[in-house]
């Protein structure tokens, strides 16, 4: 898979490149990552790549020319899906992430920037994707977190296990995870998770995410299509029953694995 990134700032991107799971994912040759100067492709005798809004306002807007340019110079012998940063795309979210990266189809991202884009540069574009309903200075943060959620969901770029229950799969957040030591400042990792019992912990572990996406992102949890499980285990939130019958059992037979 290839990913190509329009942007005025190419340096911007050399610390995201050459780190951690994108880095490793590149020398592995799993994915391809092309960064194109847009400044590059303009025709103005002074470089310019932008220009006051024609009608008037504040700010200044790229030219649609050099981004045109750029493009058609990204799209040469390949049919890469082609994406726009803009307000007004569609939220980007997990299951878009996953989507394209499930695909494998190669993906050009163009970064916006100053007070917006020409508008007959939309005409170019196969869809618009917005980060969230902030500003930011221009859409380089965007195109890195983008092709950071690729790039992580790419077969060999991570454990495949890491990926499964994560926040936001399924619509839920993650259930709260741990690392030794075991007591850190009177602050104890529940009894559950050192019993061995793998079944109740997976059930403690489901109870917990349903519990924060509740209490956290009511809009995710309202899409939710809970199981007769999950209902049960919902009715022993609202009932604040601490500790329910199958997870002392759990917690008893597995006593001897319980750090105290």
């Amino acid at each position: 898979m290839k990913i190509t990134i329009l942007t005025l700032f190419p340096e911007m991107f050399t610390g995201i490149l050459t780190n951690s799971i994108i880095k490793r994912a590149i020398a592995s040759e799993i994915v391809e990552i092309e960064i194109v100067n847009i400044r590059s492709f303009t025709k103005d005798k002074h470089g310019r790549v932008d220009s006051a809004p024609v009608g008037g306002g504040a700010g200044l807007i790229m030219k649609c020319q050099p981004i045109i340019d750029a493009l058609l110079f990204a799209k040469e012998d390949t049919t890469a899906k082609t994406i726009l940063l803009s307000p007004r795309g569609k939220t980007y979210s997990q299951k878009k992430a996953r989507e394209l990266a499930e695909t494998k189809q190669d993906i050009i991202l163009i970064c916006g920037h100053y007070e917006g884009t020409d508008e007959r540069i939309n005409q170019y574009v196969d869809e618009l994707v917005s980060v969230g309903d902030y500003i930011l200075t221009g859409g380089e943060i965007g195109a890195m977190a983008i092709t950071d959620s690729i790039v992580r969901l790419l077969d060999g770029a991570i454990s495949k296990d890491s990926t499964v229950e994560e926040s936001f799969e399924n619509l839920l957040l993650e259930y709260p995870q741990y690392a030794e030591p075991h007591d850190y400042n009177d602050n104890k990792i529940p009894d559950i998770l050192y019993s061995g019992n793998h079944l109740a912990i997976k059930k403690w572990r489901r109870k917990e995410s349903l519990r924060l996406t509740r209490k956290y992102r009511k809009d995710l949890f309202s899409k939710v299509e809970l199981t007769k499980t999950d209902k049960s285990l919902i009715e022993e939130l609202d009932q604040n029953v601490e500790h329910p019958d199958w997870e002392v059992k759990a917690i008893e037979k597995g006593h001897k694995f319980i750090k105290k």
